[in-house]
C-alpha cells in the first residue's frame, strides 16, 4: 500500500477520536500537528493539546496512538506531544467551529 493511503487511513481513524470534553474529534479540532508515513509504513504523528494541563492529557495521546496502529499495514508508530506551537481555535475545521458555535 502507498504511504498516501496509509496516511489517509490513519486521519480517516482519527477523526474517530475525541477528546472527552468536547464533541468534535482530535482531527478537526486542530490537535494533529501532523501525520506522517514513512517507505517502512512506521507512522508518526505531531499532536497538541488544547491547553498543557489539559484533563484528557493523559487519555488523547494513547487513543490516538493506538487508532494509528489499528490501521492495517501500519507497521510502528510514534507520537510526540508538543506544544508549541500552542493550540488556538483558528486551527479547528469550519465544521468544527460551526458545531461549536464559533462561525
Amino acid at each position: 500500500m502507498d504511504r498516501d493511503a496509509l496516511r489517509e487511513r490513519i486521519i480517516d481513524g482519527l477523526k474517530t477520536v475525541y477528546d472527552p470534553e468536547i464533541p468534535v474529534d482530535v482531527y478537526n479540532l486542530g490537535l494533529i500537528y501532523q501525520v506522517d508515513v514513512d517507505e517502512e509504513a512506521k507512522a508518526s504523528i505531531r499532536m497538541t493539546l488544547t491547553a498543557p494541563n489539559c484533563p484528557a492529557a493523559e487519555l488523547l495521546p494513547g487513543l490516538v496512538e493506538q487508532t494509528a496502529r489499528e490501521v492495517d499495514g501500519i507497521s510502528e508508530v510514534r507520537v510526540d506531544l508538543v506544544f508549541d506551537p500552542p493550540w488556538d481555535k483558528d486551527l479547528m475545521s469550519p465544521a468544527a467551529r460551526l458545531k461549536l458555535g464559533m462561525m
